[in-house]
């Protein structure tokens, strides 16, 4: 079946029953109407005029209705539904229903999202005031249907005519947000139509199901706190304001990432502080760009990840509360490579220096030898065949040089039983598979008797 939009689909006392002694119109799930397809208010509408211009009967009765646009309507006259199923099936139109003096005494949007959901049983849910509950749409997949906003005392007795977001958030697809006021620039919502983009797809990031992520490590030891005050982290040389702290408890970027959207879609406090956060309705925080992880926290509530896997810090941006995206200075990584000759050797030691720091030259007494991102030097014992090293490219300013910039290299090593001295040259380059290799020839007359 399709949406009924043609009055000459519908049958008066089968699709659509008017009771003229409770002044009510019924819908019903039957013939050609499915409650998952619906019709039309403005159907209806054209109904009701076909109806009172041929029936001798209704005509003797007040018309029920006033059409205000095609997605726009009053009922009048004391008319109004007659149930809610009624109300549930109607597409496309909102709806006042007004007293005798023209008060509303109950008010309906229609909600009609753009776009296309991703699985047919992925169901959105909306919120109608601040901090308020969530309710989900009547039907999964994409949205059309009415919404109540407006109630006096005898029709619930509620004004939601300020507030409205929706949110579309399933495991392992991409969120997708709305926040009505704001996007369309609304004060105050009324009984028509309102269209609005929402659409969801896989989430290639997220590969792990609820019950790995709800308890198994490292997320059971991750964490999301939320600070009424704002806490500081240096990023570089400066200071920056988080309010929103993720604990990613050594996990790597995509695991972090997955912690943070299962929270988010939990009906229950999130916040490891002392506060109180509904996952599901609270801020999106995490999002990916590429392989990079950026936090995306809203001006003046920014978001911070401590405890990150130390291999993904070139891949992790932040949003400090001020608004700005900043990240870590770059960090180059690699390794040492020796052959067997000195990995054999007890006695093997090894060294890298700056080729030319500034006039800091190897082959001098000035020779200067490289930090790590710790600022500790890269010198040691060969305690294995690979050795693993990082350097932060984007800071280091040893000897004056300039940070930022591919450092030319001079490395040396000498055992003593069975490594000669070997050189190498090269340049730690912005990456993170710098590779020095060091081939030393075997030692064949090193002697030192006892």
């Amino acid at each position: 079946m399709a949406k009924i939009v043609d009055p000459d689909q519908l049958t008066k006392d089968i699709e659509v029953v008017f009771d003229t002694a409770a002044k009510t119109i019924q819908v019903i799930e039957i013939g050609n109407i499915t409650a998952i397809d619906g019709v039309t208010l403005q159907c209806i509408y054209s109904f009701c005029k076909e109806q009172w211009k041929t029936d001798a009967e209704l005509i003797k009765y007040p018309f029920p209705l006033i059409a205000i646009t095609a997605e726009q309507f009053e009922f009048f006259n004391s008319w109004s539904w007659a149930d809610t199923t009624s109300k549930e099936i109607i597409r496309d139109g909102g709806w006042a229903v007004k007293d005798g003096s023209g008060i509303s005494e109950e008010e309906y949007m229609n909600l009609t999202t753009l776009g296309s959901f991703n699985a047919s049983s992925d169901t959105s849910y909306y919120l109608q005031s601040s901090g308020g509950t969530s309710t989900p749409t009547v039907y999964s997949a994409e949205v059309n249907q009415a919404i109540q906003i407006y109630g006096d005392a005898s029709n619930g007795d509620v004004d939601y005519r300020t507030y409205f977001s929706i949110f579309l958030r399933e495991q392992a697809k991409i969120f997708d947000y709305y926040n009505l006021m704001a996007e369309q620039n609304l004060t105050e919502l009324t009984y028509k139509k309102y269209a609005l983009p929402l659409s969801n797809s896989t989430d290639l990031k997220i590969t792990h199901d609820d019950t790995t992520i709800g308890s198994s490590s490292p997320y059971n030891g991750m964490s999301i706190t939320y600070y009424e005050s704002a806490v500081q982290r240096t990023i570089g040389s400066s200071d920056y304001d988080f309010s929103v702290i993720v604990d990613g408890n050594s996990g790597t970027a995509e695991e972090i990432y997955e912690f943070v959207q299962y929270q988010l879609r939990l009906n229950d406090n999130i916040d490891n502080g002392v506060g109180s956060l509904t996952g599901k309705t609270a801020d999106e925080l995490l999002l990916f760009i590429g392989d990079t992880l950026r936090t995306t926290g809203t001006v003046g509530e920014g978001v911070f990840i401590d405890n990150y896997l130390s291999a993904d810090i070139n891949r992790l941006e932040f949003t400090e509360s001020g608004g700005t995206i900043v990240s870590f200075p770059y960090v180059a990584s690699g390794s040492f490579q020796f052959n067997d000759n000195l990995t054999n050797d007890a006695s093997a030691l090894y060294w890298l220096f700056f080729t030319d720091a500034n006039g800091n030259t190897y082959d001098s007494t000035n020779a200067i030898i490289i930090n790590d991102n710790s600022s500790t030097p890269l010198n040691g014992a060969v305690t294995q065949q690979n050795i693993a090293f990082d350097y932060d490219y984007d800071g280091n300013t040893q000897g004056g040089r300039t940070e930022g910039t591919d450092a030319p290299y001079t490395a040396v090593a000498i055992g003593l039983d069975t490594g000669q001295y070997v050189k190498t040259t090269g340049s730690l380059t912005r990456t993170t598979s710098n590779v020095v290799n060091f081939v030393a020839a075997l030692e064949r007359n090193y002697s030192n008797p006892a």
